[in-house]
């Protein structure tokens, strides 16, 4: 009988261990503590709520050696050699305290474009919603009847990008001439005189972030030139001009702390001061043209202000002056950017990725290899922590934000994966492709939620509502669509 009771303290003193929570940056929370191997991810959130004090309860996912608690941590260790004498190391990382739903349905196909629908975007606010055409026009959309409101006119050729300023009072479109409008959504008129000087076509187009410059003045623009022009959008006149490029320039990102980044066709990323236009730093290890670009800090500055926690199903008036709103989107990029410096992601037709700190050195930080085809699209997640590229191999690849580790392949597509577009909250994905579907993929299970089949050909672009109610999409049949929970 002693026998058996000895046993049986023996069998509950190993189903302990002392362990240690981490944040994410290093940082320990509280003494270590003994656990219950059986101990679930929701009494973990209890014990985390209570070590950290925090006024109001957060949601965390917990890690052990960059393996994900699910269900419990005795799962997790499954086949992991786990000493009681050592301290387990649990790293917690804050969630949204949101959530944002799956789309599931089609609410409503817009025809309007008599050409392909090349992009599609929601305004900071998720307010509005553009798009541009190979028909020359933009057209403004209402997004909470869902029907057409104006049709800008005034491109001589195929609009080819478009780009909200961070306070959404402003759209840029350029097209396939060199030339670049600026409209007011309010009116879907054009504002000022067309912003000329670029020799040939526009690949991309970008905003000084309004936590730099309240007044939503500054726009840069890339072209297949090898130049980079920086505007002033209220006087309609060049500023300065960005030559350092031998090729096309491709991509450009206006970053959080005055540099602009730009991506081209001669396989290099220039580093730039947007003040004065030097050239800070070249990145080089591409071994063929440079796609597409994203930092880790694009959401919040695209975001601005606008907070997508507060976001209400009917849109509130923004009554906030200038300085407040530029108070609120600096307070915003701070707690998004945190203790270090923007990352900064690059795309490439060599099939890879390199991750870089382009602030502190030219050396990347890792070389992602993976994919067997070019890479269309790069984004991080609005919260920083992931990477998901896609590309023409069909799939769509995560990598971890700060590392570059890989993590996992969305496979599903049967055709090029054009655009991705992320939920304001990070928990899911939506991916627009050739073969005609949009699909939305979870993160927690990196499985696909949910297929959303209704285009008539290609969908080369998508985008998610930073309120988190309604996904876009544009492509080759020339209609809008939108689609909702």
């Amino acid at each position: 009988m002693g026998e058996d009771n000895n046993t049986a303290m023996d069998t509950s003193d190993k189903k302990r261990i002392l362990a240690q929570l981490k944040s994410e940056f290093g940082e320990i929370a509280g003494a270590p503590f003994d656990l219950p191997l059986d101990i679930t991810t929701e009494q973990l959130q209890l014990i985390c709520n209570a070590i950290l004090q925090k006024e109001e309860a957060s949601v965390y996912s917990f890690f052990v050696d960059e393996h994900e608690i699910t269900s419990s941590l005795e799962e997790t260790l499954k086949g992991q050699d786990v000493s009681s004498e050592k301290v387990l190391e649990i790293i917690y990382q804050p969630q949204a305290v949101f959530k944002v739903r799956a789309v599931t349905r089609c609410t409503s196909s817009l025809p309007g474009h008599a050409e392909a629908v090349i992009s599609v975007s929601f305004s900071p606010d998720g307010r509005y919603l553009a798009s541009g055409s190979g028909d020359t026009t933009v057209r403004f959309w209402d997004v909470n009847t869902e029907t057409p409101q104006f049709k800008g006119e005034g491109h001589r050729h195929w609009v080819l990008c478009i780009s909200w300023s961070p306070d959404g009072k402003k759209l840029a479109s350029g097209d396939k001439n060199g030339q670049i409008l600026i409209w007011d959504p309010e009116t879907g008129k054009q504002m000022g005189k067309p912003l000329s000087g670029h020799k040939q076509w526009i690949t991309c187009l970008t905003w000084e972030p309004l936590h730099s410059n309240a007044s939503c003045r500054r726009l840069a623009s890339s072209s297949k030139d090898t130049t980079i022009r920086i505007w002033d959008t209220v006087l309609n006149q060049p500023l300065i001009c960005l030559s350092g490029h031998l090729n096309s320039v491709t991509c450009l990102r206006w970053g959080g702390t005055g540099l602009l980044y730009s991506g081209s066709q001669d396989r290099t990323i220039c580093v730039w001061r947007a003040n004065d236009g030097v050239l800070c730093k070249k990145l080089e290890g591409h071994a063929h043209w440079v796609n597409t670009l994203a930092l880790s800090t694009d959401y919040v500055m695209r975001t601005g202000p606008f907070d997508p926690r507060e976001a209400s199903i009917v849109y509130r008036e923004v009554t906030e002056d200038r300085d407040e709103l530029q108070k609120k989107a600096l307070e915003r990029y701070n707690e998004a950017r945190g203790e270090n410096p923007e990352r900064l992601v690059s795309g490439s037709d060599d099939f890879t990725l390199f991750l870089w700190k382009p602030e502190l050195e030219k050396k990347p930080i890792a070389r992602m290899t993976g994919h067997m085809q070019l890479i269309n699209d790069v984004r991080f997640s609005p919260d920083g922590r992931i990477i998901a590229s896609a590309s023409f191999d069909k799939s769509i690849k995560i990598w971890d934000g700060r590392t570059g580790k890989y993590l996992s392949s969305l496979r599903g597509h049967v055709q090029a994966v054009y655009q991705v577009a992320w939920s304001s909250d990070s928990r899911l994905l939506v991916s627009g492709s050739a073969d005609s579907t949009l699909k939305v993929w979870d993160m927690n299970t990196k499985k696909i939620a949910v297929d959303l089949p209704g285009h008539a050909d290609e969908v080369y672009a998508v985008d998610w509502s930073p309120d988190g109610q309604r996904v876009a999409s544009g492509g080759k049949d020339k209609v809008l669509k939108t689609w909702r929970q």
